[in-house]
């Protein structure tokens, strides 16, 4: 029997590459999209006519009922969420709405009409904030400094309190930063690349930054959406950190950006208070040895290779941009 899943948030870049890499699988794909008078369906558009989409929004109940009632899925993986950390300050209800009580409402969707559905939540990195241990682990515990880590943490909270509450195979995947070709702009790394691209091009002589000495632990997304699928395969639900282990600053994801196209970051780098965070998060890397031990799950991708690799889509984006055309 050809097995069902359904992903919210399936326009993002997670989304399309989880959707992709369980029609590889040999899975019926139901993509689940808000209404939107312009739709944006640019990362999924060489799997649309392969995925069934359908309308439903985790600020909505009923429609989360709706779309497991009438699908019937066996798995969920709930990557839809307001995952901007900058916005969660300007938008703080709005972000506890879809990031943490949309959690609640697609749980319970599942509890009403089949708990036998196993369910995928997106934990995040952002939940350790402030840190209380380097490297994080799953038993460290949570310090959010952001509107965004705090909805996340009750998300997670709560994925756990109805695994335990209901026997829902339900679990969470904390995930470290993991970028790729398809991350918005308004991401740090895809700032940096496309800026990169322009400035080679000739198109633009500075970019503004934020906090340079902040570390992070950059992997691949691509590859981080497999550990999310080996989740739910497993005997027992668990919750699991997903990162490479290894911390890069951001300015030397600048430095390694720039010299890719022959130029020294220092010439057009600067730094803007406006990107400043109220609360800064500065040291997050993670420990991935239990996903290792018991899932068999490590990452591919190294640093510098996904920083090339996104120099390189974007460098061809601008170009194209530059030419009028649409890539």
């Amino acid at each position: 029997m050809t097995k069902k899943a359904l992903v919210t948030g399936i326009t993002g870049q997670d989304g399309s590459y989880l959707a992709e890499f369980l029609l590889d699988k040999g899975y019926e794909v139901i993509g689940m999209v808000r209404r939107a008078s312009t739709p944006h369906f640019q990362r999924i558009e060489h799997i649309q006519d392969r995925i069934t989409i359908v309308q439903g929004d985790l600020m909505d109940q009923v429609s989360l009922v709706s779309i497991i009632r009438d699908h019937r899925p066996q798995e969920v993986y709930n990557l839809g969420a307001q995952s901007f950390v900058p916005t969660s300050w300007a938008q703080p209800v709005l972000t506890a709405e879809s990031t943490a009580l949309g959690v609640t409402r697609m749980l319970d969707a599942i509890r009403m009409v089949d708990p036998s559905i196993r369910f995928y939540q997106a934990s995040s990195s952002e939940m350790f904030g402030r840190v209380r241990e380097v490297p994080q682990r799953e038993t460290t515990p949570f310090y959010p400094r952001s509107p965004y880590g705090v909805a996340k943490v009750y998300g997670h909270w709560i994925t756990v309190n109805y695994r335990e509450s209901y026997n829902l195979f339900a679990v969470s995947g904390i995930l470290f930063n993991h970028e790729s070709p398809r991350r918005g702009l308004e991401f740090v790394t895809r700032k940096v690349s496309y800026n990169v691209a322009r400035i080679k091009l000739g198109l633009a002589d500075k970019l503004p930054m934020g906090n340079l000495e902040a570390l992070r632990d950059w992997g691949f997304a691509g590859d981080y959406v497999e550990a999310m699928w080996l989740m739910l395969q497993q005997d027992e639900a668990d919750d699991y950190i997903v990162a490479t282990g290894r911390r890069h600053s951001v300015r030397e994801l600048c430095e390694v950006a720039f010299s890719y196209v022959g130029l020294d970051y220092r010439n057009y780098v600067t730094v803007d208070p406006r990107f400043l965070r109220p609360a800064e998060v500065d040291d997050l890397v993670g420990d991935a040895s239990k996903a290792k031990i018991k899932m068999g799950w490590e990452p591919r991708v190294q640093f510098e290779e996904l920083i090339h690799m996104m120099v390189d889509n974007d460098l061809r984006l601008v170009e194209a941009e530059m030419k009028g055309q649409r890539l």
